[in-house]
């Protein structure tokens, strides 16, 4: 494994993280949604191969998922481990959310819908604050991050044909470049690497990973 160098290298406080992502970010929909390319390709870094082999894939279905910051004291990530039975990142460690349905006004409307149904997060403790960019999974999902701020008080129950759990993690340990490995992924028969965070016995990797460097790209970069 090699370390994976983060553009944020410096502590925020939870005000100012907040104020920056309220300033650096709109709830307005993205306007590459459903025009490829996009920005990130699962965190697939750097082989023409693979990135090509990704892009010719025929998009199927827009995903939106909540990223949903806390604030304590010290503002911590909700995640979600996802159960073993599933057919898509079985066993993964994500961010509660899924596809797009025909009711969903906007990608933040489905992401509060899929945290509400996977585990039970009140959208009364949500407060959508903006749009990351953009990713796209090498099983042809578009996926639309919804950052969001979470008032303290909620109480969470999961949803078990689809989380095994939720957990918190702290979000200055999430953005620490220092925490940060790149690791040997094959996806098709084709050899690439993806960013994996290493949070106790949790591995974040992937999709998910890849939205934290984003995050952190979009937050921490002067």
């Amino acid at each position: 494994m090699t370390s994976c160098a983060l553009p944020g290298n410096r502590r925020l406080s939870g005000a100012e993280f907040f104020r920056r992502a309220a300033v650096r970010l709109s709830v307005d929909p993205p306007e590459t949604l459903g025009h490829p390319p996009v920005r990130y390709f699962d965190d697939h870094d750097g082989d023409p191969e693979v990135m090509a082999a990704i892009a010719a894939m025929r998009q199927v279905r827009t995903a939106a998922v909540l990223v949903p910051i806390i604030t304590r004291a010290e503002p911590t990530v909700l995640f979600t481990r996802r159960t073993g039975h599933l057919t898509d990142h079985a066993s993964q460690i994500a961010f509660p959310g899924g596809k797009m349905e025909v009711n969903d006004a906007t990608p933040a409307a489905a992401a509060l819908r899929e945290a509400e149904e996977e585990i039970a997060l009140d959208r009364c403790f949500v407060e959508p604050i903006g749009y990351l960019d953009v990713h796209v999974t090498p099983s042809g999902y578009c996926i639309v991050p919804t950052l969001a701020r979470i008032r303290e008080g909620f109480a969470l129950r999961v949803s078990p044909g689809e989380v095994d759990s939720a957990f918190e993690a702290p979000l200055a340990f999430l953005m620490a470049p220092e925490n940060y490995q790149r690791q040997q992924a094959q996806w098709k028969q084709l050899s690439t690497s993806v960013s994996a965070i290493q949070f106790g016995e949790d591995k974040i990797w992937g999709v998910t990973a890849g939205i934290l460097r984003n995050l952190s790209e979009r937050i921490y970069k002067d």
